[in-house]
């Protein structure tokens, strides 16, 4: 299937188990030059305020997200997607699902990471209305690399506005 060809799959959002961690390793280890290790999901998701969800298409793990929650913000800490299954929807769906946790008057924005050699990253995070707010020097301990903070904001919908109707001028018409 040639890229301009992809449709957009829709999945189920899940919380992460632990026989999807094979399907995760391998999504983490096809996406990153530094990816983490078993252990390292392992340690994350032992913290209570620690979350793992997976998307899943036709019974496969196509993406996962782990995220720590805050008084005040979602953080995530990783975020992947198979190489297979980018830029068919995937990501976006499970950006929605994080948004969905936000409200005025709790959590108001999520928060992430992201290296600044990750030029796909950055533009899909942007595409999906987040916007990098600070760098982040040698944030890395693996390279000497700097990071770019992003944040998408919570802001409430406007309630729409009614406006009087001149039913007159419009049965005129």
């Amino acid at each position: 299937m040639h890229s301009d060809q992809k449709q957009e799959v829709r999945v189920h959002i899940r919380w992460m188990i632990r026989r999807d961690m094979a399907e995760v390793l391998d999504i983490e280890d096809e996406s990153f030059e530094f990816p983490w290790l078993e252990e390292d999901f392992v340690r994350c998701l032992r913290q209570r305020n620690c979350i793992g969800m997976v998307a899943e298409h036709e019974d496969r793990v196509v993406g996962f997200m782990i995220y720590e929650l805050y008084k005040n913000r979602v953080h995530v800490l990783n975020f992947a997607v198979a190489a297979d299954y980018r830029r068919q929807g995937v990501g976006s769906q499970m950006v929605a699902k994080l948004i969905a946790k936000l409200s005025s008057g709790r959590r108001s924005r999520v928060v992430l990471e992201v290296r600044e050699t990750n030029l796909p990253a950055q533009l899909f995070f942007r595409e999906n209305g987040f916007r990098a707010v600070s760098v982040l020097r040698a944030y890395y301990e693996d390279t000497p690399e700097d990071a770019y903070l992003m944040q998408y904001r919570y802001r409430p919908e406007k309630p729409a506005v009614l406006q009087p109707i001149n039913r007159i001028t419009r049965l005129a018409g």
